[in-house]
């Protein structure tokens, strides 16, 4: 294959391989194990306590929720397995060209302010931060500020405070505040990540829950070029 037809293409790497590589880079995420099998599903969710939330694992699939491959909820161990057959009788059903290697299993996110920190890489200008509320306000409300690369404290600390929602994070109508400093230190740390990691094209960490003593990421998605040799601590070659 021609190297120009190499460097266009892009993988999506697995949630839970976003997920390993985010948390060596010192970014919160919510513990996610893979199942392979039905049992190993059962297991780890005895072992990370109900309830969990269960999402199908391949590279082929990005929208999980619109195939069936997202069940939350889990609270026992009966639940857990029939969720692990849905999530992989569907997701077979819907895309039946499809990888999977398994299903993730997560703990239930506490409530609090979702928020998304992600990364678009400009052809001209490279790759910029964004911040922002998340979930569906992202889309809807598109209340978000950017940053080029690299992102100091000053430029985060200026992000947070950019945006129209910030309000919800200082504690609105009664609930607690967003630890600000601590989500300051995380875009630094995801500014940092892209920095180390140049062939990443896309992140996506959305959403991030945020209370008023806890940050984590609950999803994440990282593209990467086809050539991609990623490693938290240092540049790829």
């Amino acid at each position: 294959m021609p190297k120009a037809k190499q460097a266009s293409r892009t993988i999506l790497l697995t949630e839970v391989m976003a997920k390993e590589m985010l948390k060596k880079a010192g970014i919160p995420v919510i513990e996610t194990r893979l199942a392979k099998t039905r049992d190993e599903a059962v297991a780890i969710s005895k072992e990370m306590g109900y309830p969990v939330a269960m999402k199908i694992v391949s590279p082929d699939i990005v929208h999980k929720s619109d195939i069936g491959g997202v069940v939350l909820g889990i609270a026992s161990a009966a639940r857990a397995g029939r969720a692990y057959r849905q999530i992989i009788s569907s997701v077979s059903k819907s895309v039946p060209n499809a990888r999977i290697e398994g299903v993730s299993v997560q703990k239930t996110a506490p409530a609090g302010v979702e928020i998304i920190i992600g990364m678009i890489k400009d052809p001209q200008f490279g790759p910029a931060i964004m911040f922002g509320l998340g979930g569906v306000l992202v889309e809807v409300l598109r209340d978000v500020a950017f940053r080029l690369v690299p992102v100091d404290p000053v430029d985060a600390a200026e992000m947070i405070r950019e945006i129209k929602g910030f309000v919800l994070l200082q504690g609105y109508r009664g609930q607690p505040p967003v630890d600000i400093k601590r989500l300051e230190e995380i875009i630094v740390k995801v500014s940092n990540f892209i920095k180390k990691n140049p062939r990443i094209v896309e992140l996506d960490l959305n959403p991030l829950i945020a209370t008023g003593n806890s940050i984590v990421a609950v999803d994440a998605r990282i593209v990467t070029s086809s050539q991609a040799s990623l490693y938290p601590g240092k540049a790829g070659p």
